[in-house]
């Protein structure tokens, strides 16, 4: 039993005590007033309740609004190239001189997927097919 529903039961012993003393001619305000409390109460949690709702939409809202927009920018694309091409120097050197050709290879491989990862993750949609819009099939 929380603090909310020990008032409440105060309340209502304390409404019946007051009938017990009044008498019966007092019994309809008695209940009257006992009701207002009680819708008070409804109301109070009603209204924390959606106020708790709006804050996680507009949270989740926020979240969505974080997410949709663009990860990337023009200089954190530029910057990623120029640091795989400055690496790619060393990669190269240390791959060929240790493993010849396959070396250089392996070296390679990993830059290029590194740099078809980056890509994919800056846009999604890169390497799915385009779908014909009808302005193809024209003839001209």
């Amino acid at each position: 039993m929380d603090a909310r529903e020990s008032d409440l039961k105060k309340d209502l012993d304390a409404t019946l005590r007051a009938r017990g003393e009044l008498g019966e001619e007092y019994e309809a305000a008695l209940v009257e007033s006992f009701l207002e409390k009680v819708d008070q109460r409804i109301d109070d949690t009603v209204e924390r309740r959606v106020r708790r709702q709006l804050a996680e939409q507009q949270m989740a809202a926020a979240r969505d609004d974080r997410s949709a927009a663009p990860t990337d920018s023009w200089g954190e694309r530029f910057g990623f190239g120029i640091v795989s091409l400055v690496l790619a120097i060393p990669l190269s050197a240390i791959g060929g001189g240790t493993g010849h050709l396959p070396g250089l290879l392996v070296a390679w491989a990993g830059i290029v997927g590194v740099n078809v990862v980056q890509a994919v993750r800056t846009d999604p949609g890169l390497f799915r097919r385009r779908k014909p819009s009808p302005d193809d099939d024209r003839e001209s």
